[in-house]
Order: C-alpha cells, then sequence, then structure tokens
C-alpha cells in the first residue's frame, strides 16, 4: 500500500441496486454470490443482505444491513466494474467514514475518494428517447447498384445512433408506407433526370394517391452526374414532393456528383444525428442533437478500422482503344464500335463500359451480374479471355496494344449487343437426370420420405471444391465445341453432372443413369479440345481439370471401349512400346477395317495430310473444315510413323487417365 492511502479508511457501500436491462450473464454472482443471485430474467439483491428482507432489483434503494457493509463493499464495487452493460449501481454510506483519522505523511497531500459515477454516460439525457420505439426506413432507387450499398452502408452506421434501420428497394414499395416517422432516401437518377428503373412506379404512385405525410421527418441523399443538364433531379423531384406532402426535411438534401462516396460521408453524420433525435411520437427533440452526436461517436474510429472500410486501389489512367461487338435484332445488323477512352487502370471492365454507355452511346447494352437472376453471373469474352467483367480490372487485362476487345459470351444466340440468352442452355441444363433419387439407407430424409443417406465433412468439401466455379455458364462460353455441335451439352452441364454423380448419397441407377449421358451423345467426348478450356484463367484451369477425371473415370467404367477408349488405349501403347504415333494400328484397332479403308473417302485422309485444325490454324484451313466432311473434330497427326522424341512427355499425359500405363 503507498504511503499516501496510510490512515485512510475507505467508503462503505450503503445501497446497492440493479437497472433495467440486465443480460443475465452471471459475472455478479460469480464475484459475490452473498449479495446477487441471477434468475431468469435479471439479477435480484438478496434478501438476507437487505434491511426490507425484499428479493428484488432494490428499485426501492433499500439499505445493506450494517453488519454485511464493510465486508461487502470492495466486493460489491469490483461487481459493478465487471459488470458488462453497467446496470448495478451503488451508492456510499454519508456516515464520516471515509474522513481522515491519522495524520497522512508530509511528503504527499492527502487524497479524498473519487465518488463512483452511477449514472450512464451523458448523465442519461438520451435514455428516456433511446428506450422508444426507434424504426427508421431507408429507401433507395437505384439503377447500377451505387445507391443499394450506399443504402446497406447508412444502415450499418445507424445503428449506432440507437436507430433500427431497414433497407428497402422502392421496386413495388406503397406509396402509404412512407408515413412513418424517421424516413431517409438514396436515390441515383437515370438518363435525363429520369427516375431509376425500381422507382418509377412509386414516383408514379405517390403522385396519384399524394399520401398524407405530416408526420414523417426525412432527408435525401441524392446521386447524379454534373454533367448532364438535370443534374441529381430524381432526388430533388423526391424532395419536393415530400415537401409538399407535409413531410418534414430534417437536413437539407445532399446532392452528390460521380465521385459520391465524399458527398455522402459529409451527409450520412448529420443526417443520421438528426434523425436519431426524433422520438416515438414523431417530435424531432433539436436540444439532444449534441448529446446524440456524442453518443454515436463512440464507435466510429472502430468501424472505420474493421470491413466497413474497404482499402483503397488506384492505379494510373490508360489511354485504350475499346472495341465492343454491336447487334442491332430490329436491323438484324451486327459490326464493332471502337471508343478511344482514358480510364484508371483499377477500373473494372464494367466501368469501362458503363462509361461509353453513360457518356457516349446510351442504347449500348450489356448485363451486369449485380442484376443477374436464379444467383447466376454474367460473363463477357474480352480479349479472348471469358471474364466476370465487373470483377477484372482493365489493368489486369490490357497488354502492350492497349487495346480491349469486348464479345458476347461465345456459345449463347445474342440477343442485343452484349446480351445473350440463355434459353438453350437452360433447357439442356433442365434434361438433367435427376440427382436427388437417393440411396434407400439409414440417414436424413426427403420431403418425399425416402431416405437420402449423409455425407461425412470430407466427401462434402470435396464436392464443393470440385464445383467451385462462379458459373457454368461461363464454362459453356469457354468451349469451343459448343458452337459447332448443337447436340453437346457443353462443359458447364457436362462439369455438373459429373460433380453430383460424386455425390455418395445418391442412388446407383441415379448415378448410372448421369454417367450414361455424360458417356453418350452430346456427352464430354463432344468436347475437341480441353485445353482450351484451360486458357481462360484459373477458372477455366480448374474446370478443365474437373472434365479431365471426368473422361479418365469413364475410360476406366467402360473399360476403354468404344472409339473414345480404343483411341487412347492403342496410342498410348503405341507410344509408350515403340515411341512412335502409328496411324494404321490405332486406326486398324479404333475404327477396324472399314473405317481404316473409308479414310480414302470420307475425307479424313486429307484433313490431317492437311494438319487443319478449328483451334489456332490458319483461317484457309478453318474454312476447309466446314467443306470436308465430316466438320473439324481437330488435328490428327500426319499418316506415317512420326518419331515422338519427348514420348515420356506423352505416356505421362495417358498415365493421369489410366494407371495401368
Amino acid at each position: 500500500m503507498p504511503d499516501w492511502a496510510v490512515g485512510v479508511l475507505m467508503p462503505t457501500v450503503a445501497k446497492v441496486w440493479i437497472e433495467e436491462d440486465c443480460i443475465t450473464c452471471d459475472a455478479c454472482q460469480d464475484i459475490l454470490p452473498e449479495v446477487f443471485s441471477v434468475t431468469d430474467e435479471t439479477s435480484y439483491i438478496i434478501a438476507e443482505v437487505r434491511e426490507d428482507g425484499n428479493f428484488d432489483r432494490n428499485t426501492g434503494h433499500s439499505p445493506i444491513k450494517t453488519e454485511f457493509r464493510e465486508e461487502y463493499s470492495p466486493i460489491i464495487e469490483e461487481a459493478a466494474e465487471a459488470c458488462p452493460v453497467e446496470i448495478i449501481k451503488f451508492e456510499y454510506a454519508d456516515d464520516g467514514s471515509a474522513e481522515e483519522v491519522e495524520e497522512v505523511s508530509e511528503e504527499v497531500a492527502p487524497v479524498e475518494a473519487a465518488p463512483v459515477a452511477v449514472a450512464a454516460a451523458g448523465d442519461g439525457v438520451l435514455d428516456s428517447l433511446l428506450a422508444g420505439e426507434r424504426d427508421l426506413l431507408i429507401l433507395f432507387g437505384s439503377q447500377t447498384g451505387n445507391a443499394t450499398d450506399l443504402a446497406e452502408k447508412t444502415a450499418k452506421r445507424a445503428a449506432d445512433f440507437g436507430l433500427n434501420a431497414r433497407v428497402v428497394d422502392m421496386d413495388g414499395f406503397d406509396p402509404s408506407g412512407l408515413a412513418v416517422k424517421r424516413l431517409m432516401i438514396i436515390t441515383s437518377t437515370w438518363g435525363e433526370g429520369d427516375m431509376p428503373d425500381n422507382a418509377e412506379e412509386l414516383w408514379q404512385a405517390a403522385n396519384s394517391s399524394n399520401p398524407a405525410l405530416a408526420g414523417t421527418n426525412f432527408t435525401i441523399c441524392a446521386i447524379g452526374d454534373s454533367s448532364y443538364d438535370e443534374f441529381c433531379k430524381a432526388g430533388v423531384d423526391w424532395n419536393e414532393k415530400l415537401n409538399a406532402l407535409g413531410a418534414t426535411e430534417l437536413h437539407p438534401i445532399e446532392l452528390c456528383d460521380v465521385d459520391f462516396i465524399t458527398p455522402w460521408k459529409n451527409w450520412l453524420e448529420p443526417a443520421l444525428t438528426r434523425i436519431a433525435c426524433v422520438d416515438e411520437s414523431g417530435t424531432f427533440l433539436e436540444e439532444l442533437t449534441t448529446a446524440m452526436s456524442e453518443y454515436a461517436a463512440g464507435d466510429v474510429e472502430e468501424a472505420d478500422a474493421g470491413d466497413f472500410s474497404a482499402p483503397v486501389i488506384a492505379q494510373d489512367e490508360l489511354s485504350l482503344t475499346l472495341t465492343v461487338f454491336r447487334y442491332d435484332p430490329v436491323k438484324s445488323e451486327k459490326g464493332w464500335d471502337t471508343f478511344a477512352c482514358v480510364i484508371p487502370g483499377h477500373a473494372s471492365v464494367q466501368d469501362a463500359l458503363m462509361a461509353v454507355k453513360n457518356n457516349v452511346d446510351g442504347s449500348l447494352s450489356f448485363r451486369t451480374s449485380s442484376i443477374c437472376s436464379a444467383g447466376e453471373v454474367n460473363a463477357l469474352c474480352v480479349n479472348g479471355r471469358v471474364i466476370l467483367p465487373d470483377r477484372v480490372r482493365v489493368s489486369q487485362i490490357v497488354g502492350k496494344s492497349a487495346t480491349l476487345r469486348v464479345e458476347p459470351l461465345p456459345g449463347h444466340e445474342v440477343i442485343k449487343d452484349l446480351v445473350v440468352s440463355y434459353k438453350a442452355f437452360e433447357n439442356a441444363r433442365a434434361s438433367n437426370p435427376s440427382w436427388m433419387e437417393s440411396d434407400p439407407r439409414e440417414g436424413e430424409y426427403v420431403e418425399n420420405g425416402s431416405a437420402m443417406g449423409t455425407m461425412q465433412p470430407k466427401e462434402a468439401l470435396a464436392l464443393h471444391q470440385a464445383s467451385d466455379v462462379p458459373s457454368i455458364r461461363m464454362i459453356a462460353g469457354m468451349s469451343e465445341s459448343v458452337h459447332h455441335d448443337a447436340s453437346y451439352l457443353g462443359p458447364g452441364i457436362c462439369m455438373q453432372r459429373w460433380v453430383r454423380s460424386l455425390d455418395p448419397r445418391l442412388s446407383t441407377q441415379a448415378r448410372s443413369s448421369l454417367l450414361d449421358s455424360l458417356q453418350g451423345a452430346g456427352g464430354i467426348w463432344a468436347e475437341a479440345d480441353i485445353a482450351s478450356i484451360a486458357r481462360h484463367g484459373k477458372t477455366g484451369d480448374h474446370a478443365a481439370e474437373v472434365l479431365d477425371d471426368l473422361r479418365s473415370s469413364l475410360l476406366a467404367r467402360h473399360r476403354f471401349a468404344g472409339r473414345q477408349g480404343k483411341l487412347v488405349k492403342w496410342y498410348a501403347r503405341s507410344v509408350k512400346l515403340s515411341g512412335k504415333v502409328n496411324e494404321t494400328t490405332l486406326y486398324r484397332n479404333a475404327y477396324g477395317p472399314i473405317g481404316l479403308a473409308s479414310n480414302i473417302i470420307n475425307g479424313v485422309s486429307a484433313r490431317m495430310a492437311l494438319g487443319f485444325t478449328r483451334t489456332g490454324g490458319p483461317m484457309f484451313r478453318s474454312l476447309q473444315a466446314l467443306i470436308v466432311p465430316p466438320a473439324g473434330i481437330g488435328k490428327i497427326p500426319d499418316m506415317i510413323n512420326t518419331k515422338i522424341h519427348d514420348h515420356h512427355e506423352v505416356v505421362a499425359l495417358f498415365n493421369e487417365f489410366d494407371r495401368r500405363f
């Protein structure tokens, strides 16, 4: 004990009580069970230590019995400090026990015991306000998702002001629902001063019904582009309309330009401060704004340090040539438009397209991933690679030529410009054999009552990893065979069926049905070159690896029967035994004598001699593939015994298919 404390008696606690909002955490009871007892609802002060002998929260402030005060006082203080919600309050005895009874050391001045604060921060000035109804409606009108994002972030910050925020899309919203106590609107402007698509219906309905909004307190944040004449007109229109309907504008409208983050932040804090000072009767209590601002400021630093603030990624501007495929369905005309652009390197490909649409040609049509239905994402072909345009930065894909060539997703019918139809793809996927036909054994049950079985975590992880691609539509666009074979299911659907066949809960019959569909016509053997899929980045590489596993499994399952299996078997044996590719052996074993003789008349010999292919060959040879029957299936080696210098690489390839080689 330090010298300055000698001769000072510690104050004793005379009264202790429990305020509301106890979370029954047992902390106080663990520290001092002789005084505190935690029930299912709250903590109580035990009757044996109280002068009134009652067992409750002691809101009447009954004193502690004198014989317990000195013993329990320091522990009561400890329990109050340990309370996570700070609802244990106490009061010291006014009996002179804290007075000095001996001389204090001359070197140090006497120290008075500091009083314990028993009131909440702000002396409880906000208690009544925060205890009432705290609902906040945040409506957003958004065309590209910016207003939606700001609405979600606003709701997150509103929680620090004690508000229960609800973010609602304007689409389908009933105008009578505008009659709330607290309302915030965040809306963009589309085109020449128009409402966003999701806000137009509500705007028209509000103008028709004119709901009375005398009790509504509101503020608006508008997003626009100052290069347009009607800057932020949608937000301004809503502001004027709500005022006309009798609502109270608590904070002035904020007009945000293209760089909207900074003005939104400038609007956010004062707007939430004022809207949070509206009580449950709808009355704005302006005298509480300072206390409310201080109340909410406690968590700002912590929020900014977490996920709320994303790191800033900035790269130098790029001067590039943007070439975009265009198709007009009305005139049945197609072609290319070229634009000279200066755009930040950190901007996404979708940002570049939006810049063209907003500033140059508003008729340019394309989908954005954020509005795609059924949980799927939309991809485009950019500089020959299938990508997700909102996830790939321009700097990641533009080479030294500084060109960006944007095409629709291959393998699908083009509707307009970069928008494609997935109808044929979905029809093919709908033909998928049922994979929910479970193996009848003990385990979980499906809705019809049949057993579905269970799955080990390791098996579930393997299935998820195998199917871990953003979209099977993307995989379909990576194939160079889909364009030329209408019956081909496509690599995406083949991949999906293969992964489903690996589900251990599947019945033997259902698994066989899936694998038969992959082995037969339109299955995975219609894919000419899986390696062409692998060149589309990590997603394509993963898909190619899964499809190679599928082919390997099918070869083993059918014991290398059929033309594909025989070709693999005899090609591998020929190379491994002799180090040469012997096409005569291949055709004799895989196609039989009739197939071998037919080479002379069916054009196969001519195609092999010319060596043309659909993938990577000269344009002339691609044209030949459309003329010489059958249509090109891919490059085949010359019809001579050719020495393979690095034949171990070929052997290694087939060893991946079958460990017997």
